[in-house]
């Protein structure tokens, strides 16, 4: 009776013990599957990491190769990605090899990019202090057409032309600007300071505008003013309209530059901006 007793003990702890382990596996079995499933969705985010970050660096090289291209044109040089260089630049980026490390190698590569855009910082900011003045500059001297809107037509060009009057070749120191309607707006065509308004028997009602760098503009034949002596204007700001004042054959504006006692042509200047647009495209 003892002996079946103990028989009946044993069998029950191994049953018992039969069922733990079977249980304790199965939680284990559970765990893993689970951990697996997040590895495989961590391997995935990685894999897409990965992709992610050649993609990155092939638009580095992209944006290095344009920021050389544009740096000597603009008189500047370029400190970032040295195509000569051994380290610093781009050219190694390209090769993402595996390691034993796994991403190590790929954390490396976006570090010394990191490094390389925090460089290029500085150029990109010597372009920007090189636009603002150039575009300081394009206020300061005669540079836009100086009709409201940019409308109208060069009715009479600069330098040697038959006079309307007495048939008689002359040299016109000016060009004449038309839109055939008196009342349109003349502007500023540079920053300055009017220093003369007044009439006179040829040019009729007329304003000169002091600039800096020894330039100044007249505007000649308008109609009436906008502006008084000693006032500042901008660039663009308009000044008076198109008029028939003076000695003239029809409503238009005679537009003239002077670089100190020296008169040059207008058109020039006129096509200094659309230029400068046709370089940079």
């Amino acid at each position: 009776m003892l002996s079946l007793c103990c028989f009946l003990l044993v069998v029950a702890g191994i049953l018992g013990a039969f069922f733990w382990y079977g249980a304790s596996y199965n939680s284990t079995r559970n765990i893993l599957a689970s951990k697996d499933s997040r590895l495989k969705d961590i391997q995935a985010s990685l894999d897409q990491m990965r992709d992610e970050t050649t993609l990155l660096l092939r638009e580095a090289r992209i944006f290095e190769n344009a920021l050389s291209r544009v740096l000597p044109g603009l008189g500047s040089e370029s400190k970032a990605g040295n195509s000569q260089s051994s380290t610093g630049d781009l050219s190694s980026f390209f090769d993402i090899r595996e390691t034993p490390e796994g991403l190590l190698q790929e954390v490396d590569d976006v570090r010394r990019l990191s490094t390389y855009l925090a460089s290029a910082v500085t150029p990109i900011q010597e372009i920007g202090a090189l636009l603002d003045s150039q575009n300081a500059l394009l206020t300061e001297i005669p540079s836009i057409w100086p009709i409201k809107g940019g409308i109208g037509h060069i009715s009479m060009f600069f330098g040697q032309n038959e006079n309307p009057f007495s048939g008689q070749y002359y040299i016109h120191k000016g060009i004449d600007l038309s839109t055939y309607r008196s009342g349109d707006t003349i502007v500023a065509t540079a920053d300055g300071q009017v220093v003369t308004i007044d009439y006179d028997e040829g040019f009729g009602n007329y304003v000169i505008i002091k600039h800096k760098h020894g330039y100044y503009t007249r505007y000649a034949h308008m109609l009436s003013f906008r502006v008084k002596v000693g006032q500042r204007v901008q660039q663009g700001e308009a000044i008076g309209y198109i008029g028939n004042t003076g000695l003239s054959t029809g409503p238009h504006l005679h537009y003239e530059v002077h670089i100190g006692s020296d008169v040059v042509d207008p058109y020039k200047y006129i096509n200094i901006r659309s230029s400068i647009a046709k370089q940079g495209r």
